[in-house]
């Protein structure tokens, strides 16, 4: 999507030590802790891992929409352009997250309104962030349709979500999201459920509206392969916190954390044959039982004894001039290879 070049400009939006909890039947369970990283404009920033690992909750903290009062932001910072989010008066926060701060959600036909024409809907933006009438919003609707590459614009206008395929609610999403012309676009798994070509599809749109916007964007995933063309930095997390963060292709090339490793090593590739796949093996834990020491310890090749007592904190890696740190007790030992 975008360059992959130095950004010399100041973020636009800034997260730090961000650390969010849910009150469940079960105890009180930690979602995120101390996740930060920052976006510039025009820079893409993926956030990967496995399910469960608080991606999505992070988008959510950002955007204000976390599930109150069972969840609940218990430390840390958003800010937008040096304003602290968090703390800001509900109104602002509002109008902060329809015109400069926009987000696509994961799925779209729960999104949607199915009692709704899409047309509507994409027009409700400009009804309630700039006092356009029906008419006209319906206009704009219909223009970013077409912007987003829905065929018959016009005539889908008055269609309704179920009356779409996947890929074509999501482009729905899509020009609802980017109605205002964000300065940030947060896509929460944008192509999940949808086949190879749809998922290309999607990307290269994204693409295309980043590069003419000029946007930062924030790319959840779970699948490494979606973004491997597209970002220029990435971070990491598993069962809550941020693992391993740097430039995409730095770490794509030596992974500094065996996580990262074992994430690279489950994509299939061209120049290896389809038994050298190396899943990760066990499962996630639980959000109500991650283990002493590092999360990650149980299901880690390298793991030492103190890996199962003490948390490793994120540090710059040693043999890395870059912006890149890792939370591993073997981090300096040297680069892993995929």
């Amino acid at each position: 999507m975008s360059a992959r070049t130095t950004h010399p400009a100041p973020p636009l939006l800034e997260i730090e030590t961000l650390s969010v909890e849910f009150q469940t039947m079960e105890g009180v369970v930690r979602a995120i802790t101390d996740l930060s990283y920052s976006v510039r404009a025009g820079e893409t920033v993926a956030i990967l891992g496995e399910s469960g690992s608080g991606k999505s909750v992070s988008a959510e903290a950002i955007m204000g929409i976390i599930d109150a009062p069972a969840g609940r932001i218990v430390g840390g910072s958003v800010r937008f352009k040096g304003k602290e989010l968090l703390t800001m008066p509900t109104a602002e926060r509002c109008r902060i997250n329809g015109e400069h701060i926009a987000m696509i959600f994961q799925d779209a036909l729960a999104a949607l309104n199915p009692s709704q024409t899409v047309g509507a809907q994409i027009g409700e933006v400009f009804r309630l962030h700039r006092g356009m009438s029906h008419r006209e919003s319906l206009k704009h609707a219909i223009e970013l349709m077409d912007k987003v590459r829905i065929p018959a614009a016009a005539q889908r206008a008055g269609s309704y979500p179920h009356e779409f395929s996947g890929g074509m609610r999501q482009r729905v999403m899509i020009a609802s999201a980017i109605a205002l012309e964000p300065e940030i676009l947060i896509a929460d798994e944008p192509t999940t459920a949808l086949d190879v070509t749809v998922q290309a599809q999607i990307m290269e749109l994204l693409g295309e509206l980043q590069s003419e916007q000029n946007m930062g964007l924030v790319l959840i995933t779970h699948d490494m392969g979606v973004v491997a063309d597209v970002a220029d930095n990435i971070v990491v997390m598993y069962a809550g916190r941020v693992m391993e963060r740097g430039p995409l292709r730095e770490v794509y090339r030596a992974p500094g954390h065996p996580y990262t490793a074992g994430l690279l090593n489950a994509i299939p590739r061209l120049d290896r044959p389809r038994d050298r796949l190396q899943p990760i093996e066990g499962s996630p834990p639980s959000p109500h039982d991650i283990p002493s020491g590092c999360p990650f310890h149980q299901r880690c090749p390298w793991r030492m004894d103190v890996c199962s007592r003490v948390l490793p904190l994120m540090e710059r890696l040693v043999a890395s001039g870059n912006d890149r740190a890792v939370a591993c007790h073997r981090k300096d030992e040297g680069l892993l290879h995929v």
